[in-house]
């Protein structure tokens, strides 16, 4: 029986709110799309029942239940194919993206959590990174690997679960348990648990890899007290990561992309070339910035981290050691809080029924009206990196309206952006030319309007907005030869509008000074007395 011809690649993108399953043809065009919301498990610190360092402060803990992951991503999967109609046979290989930094640990033998998963977004860690930074050791865990101690990374939230579920790291010690990011726990189930795997990009976010030496790192392992037996195989964002398993789509089709969201946007977007960046508009905002093959320590607090590495061989060949790779460098800054302040004005304070509502609400007024919105629900990201910092709404006078309130929570995503992308132009010492944009609020005319005014550069807006998802469907593609390498990328990437900024310098600079005022009001707010 003739196997029928490939025509498309299979992309799974596992968000923080929802999965996504999405179809590409050969010249990357969206053919089909499924997605699923899964539910959010928030919980104050006092609830849990959590020790808050005797300040009854509620730092945020945000869980996932790993199987709400897996099944909604399995039935998108399943979906999309019966929606389009396209046979699973011609399916030319799944590539997968994530959330990261969000902490799984299974059982080896079963493929059963042994907790509930820890979101990127969590602040349960804190004291861990507050002990650690007490002895310190913030220096030598950013020059291996580029990040911070902060509770937005895994290792802390690997190290929270050893020290607080009974008898889990004599397990871990004996083999029985493995941790991974999402992608390892999908890629675990979709192989039928033949593979432990992840890519440099996921594995890099970890606080326990080096992204010099390309690999897991004893030392970190060791400040951590995490036992190395837990940690997956690293292998290239474009390579092999086994087969799907039958039973799933009835045919097994080759696992052969794998990358973290952010940077399977910056891959799809062209940026892997020195001075191109890219910023993703989603639940948070993250801004990536090409600096090429030498990474650069950043004296702005942003990250050094890694972007997608292909690998050397054929998929077909066989796994491949991450460390065969030439890497590639970016900085990173990573806004906690962008899309979802969009999403507290509308099931916080219900001041709009759906996210949509929101430009044309901010858009009823010319201006915010001197209000000012400081989106620190859960902290402060780059470049400042203080978990101490709550929420702020200030400028609040007898004329202020919901639209005012709505323009300044655009404004504070625009805001955030902007500076990022001035502390990474200083740290890699040159200039950003333009900036390109993607995720679902690019929808929105008037933010990224905001954006190009605060920014005073051109904003970029692509046809296809799902670039983490073509990022992974690109990755996949050219391992298996679907897709004809770096001319697929260009191939695949087109914009659709170019934004242009309207203000001057005058204005653009006092919205900036007014922006960093409110800022320093909202600092250390919850540090413990």
């Amino acid at each position: 029986m003739n196997q029928p011809t490939k025509t498309c690649v299979l992309a799974l993108d596992q968000g923080t709110t929802s999965s996504r399953a999405i179809l590409f043809d050969k010249a990357g065009r969206l053919i089909a799309k499924a997605q699923q919301e899964f539910p959010q498990h928030v919980r104050s610190f006092l609830h849990a029942g959590v020790a808050t360092d005797g300040s009854g402060e509620d730092r945020g803990i945000v869980e996932h239940d790993p199987e709400d992951i897996w099944q909604s991503q399995i039935d998108c999967a399943r979906r999309v194919l019966v929606e389009s109609g396209i046979d699973a046979r011609q399916v030319a290989a799944v590539g997968i993206t994530n959330q990261r930094e969000t902490t799984i640990l299974w059982e080896r033998a079963t493929g059963q959590p042994v907790a509930p998963a820890i979101v990127w977004q969590s602040r349960i860690s804190t004291p861990i990174c507050t002990r650690l930074k007490a002895s310190g050791l913030e220096s030598e865990v950013r020059r291996r690997t580029g990040l911070l101690l902060d509770p937005y990374f895994s290792a802390s939230k690997i190290v929270y679960l050893l020290e607080t579920i009974p008898g889990l790291r004599q397990r871990c010690l004996s083999g029985e348990i493995l941790f991974g990011t999402v992608d390892s726990f999908l890629i675990w189930r979709l192989t039928g648990g033949r593979v432990h795997a992840t890519d440099p990009t996921n594995a890099c976010r970890t606080l326990l890899f080096d992204i010099e030496q390309m690999g897991w790192s004893e030392a970190l392992c060791d400040i951590f007290d995490v036992p190395r037996a837990l940690l997956p195989e690293v292998r290239p964002s474009s390579g092999s990561f086994g087969e799907v398993d039958p039973r799933w789509f009835g045919v097994a089709i080759p696992i052969a992309g794998c990358a973290g969201d952010q940077q399977a946007a910056a891959f799809a977007q062209g940026c892997t070339q020195a001075g191109k960046a890219k910023n993703t508009y989603g639940t948070g905002a993250f801004l990536l910035f090409s600096t090429g093959a030498q990474p650069v320590t950043s004296s702005n607090g942003l990250l050094t981290t890694l972007g997608c590495a292909l690998g050397t061989e054929p998929a077909a060949v066989g796994k491949s050691s991450a460390a065969s790779c030439e890497p590639h460098y970016a900085l990173e800054g990573s806004v906690f809080i962008g899309g979802a302040i969009v999403g507290w004005l509308r099931d916080g304070l219900g001041m709009i029924e759906q996210a949509g509502d929101i430009e044309a609400l901010a858009a009823s007024v010319d201006s915010s009206g001197g209000v000012v919105l400081v989106p620190a629900l859960t902290g402060l990201g780059a470049p400042y990196w203080d978990p101490f910092a709550r929420g702020l709404i200030i400028g609040i006078s007898r004329a202020t309206t919901q639209s005012h309130i709505a323009r300044a929570a655009l404004e504070s995503i625009a805001l955030s952006v902007a500076d990022v992308a001035l502390c990474m132009q200083q740290d890699a010492g040159m200039g950003l030319q333009r900036l390109r944009v993607d995720g679902g609020a690019c929808v929105n005319n008037l933010l990224l309007q905001m954006q190009a005014d605060v920014l005073g550069l051109p904003v970029e807006r692509p046809v296809v907005l799902e670039t983490t998802a073509l990022g992974a469907a690109l990755l996949a593609g050219i391992a298996v030869g679907f897709f004809s390498g770096s001319a697929a990328v260009d191939e695949a990437r087109q914009v659709e509008r170019v934004f242009e900024p309207a203000i001057g310098e005058t204005s653009r600079r006092k919205l900036m000074q007014t922006w960093h005022t409110a800022i320093e009001r909202c600092r250390d707010w919850a540090r413990p007395s």
